[in-house]
């Protein structure tokens, strides 16, 4: 018996089909049931009885299960104690992507640190969202500060509702705010296409029957605002960070109907830190829906 093979029965458990904990552990589903398989046959125990496409907990299971989570909740405790130990102090990591740690620097951290003046706060740079998970999943980060959803191991604390808006090139012909529809045949700069962010916008185009064109493909947001600069194109942007585009001569419009994602601070399921848990609770105080 491993800790993998813990974290393999808590997801199983959780999601109550090996195909949805299979994808939340990000491995193949036929791994996950030998995994599983094997264990059992180590204990001598049926851990879960397959019932259609799922799975049911068996009352053995369900003991295991519970044994399985305070054993895995007292490892992250000892890992955390010493790395704290290591350290010397109290730190924080927080991971976030290029687009949502300017918000982070600009208005979370500086009222989290003037009360925990001895916490040293170390943001966890991620190439979106994916990237955040994968940092707190790895134990590189404590918190990660993203935008919904996130797979289902992990914890959500939305804070903010933001909306995303058009930035253009001053000179388009555009009502204010702007129909959906009229992104239909626009250049527009966009994430690369095996970028998830891509995927994303394009389930946002396919709901609302518009085909744009692709100016631009790149993960790069300087090369983004170039483009748009240059008036090759226009972009789909987070309003909190959009508006510095209009000092530099660019338009920033909404979009009807509007567009908004939600932003929240996310973590492992398991018992945070105490910098961690105190950060969560400062940030929620301020939630604005």
């Amino acid at each position: 018996m491993n800790l993998q093979q813990l974290r393999y029965v808590v997801a199983t458990a959780e999601h109550r089909t090996m195909t949805d904990a299979a994808r939340s552990l990000f491995i193949a589903q036929p791994a996950l049931s030998r995994a599983i398989r094997d264990l059992e046959r180590e204990l001598g125990l049926t851990l879960f009885a397959r019932s259609g496409r799922g799975v049911l907990v068996t009352s053995a299971g369900r003991r295991v299960v519970k044994l399985a989570k305070q054993a895995l909740d007292a490892i992250h405790e000892i890992e955390e104690f010493a790395q704290q130990s290591t350290r010397g102090g109290d730190e924080l990591r927080i991971a976030a992507t290029p687009s949502l740690e300017p918000g982070l620097a600009g208005r979370l951290l500086p009222a989290f640190i003037s009360g925990h003046p001895g916490v040293r706060v170390h943001i966890v740079r991620c190439d979106g969202r994916d990237g955040v998970v994968t940092a707190i999943r790895d134990q590189r980060a404590d918190l990660g500060f993203t935008d919904l959803p996130v797979p289902a191991d992990l914890v959500s604390h939305p804070l903010e509702r933001q909306e995303i808006v058009l930035v253009s090139p001053p000179g388009l012909d555009l009502p204010s705010p702007v129909p959906i529809h009229r992104l239909n045949g626009m250049r527009l700069a966009l994430p690369a296409a095996d970028h998830p962010r891509r995927r994303e916008i394009d389930l946002v185009f396919a709901r609302h029957g518009v085909r744009p064109v692709a100016a631009v493909e790149t993960n790069d947001r300087v090369g983004w605002l170039a483009t748009v600069r240059s008036g090759l194109a226009s972009l789909l942007w987070f309003r909190s960070i959009a508006e510095e585009a209009t000092r530099v001569g660019l338009v920033v419009r909404s979009l009807d109907p509007p567009l908004r994602r939600v932003i929240a601070i996310v973590h492992a399921r398991r018992r945070l830190p105490v910098a961690a848990q105190e950060f969560v609770d400062m940030a929620e105080g301020g939630f604005a829906a």
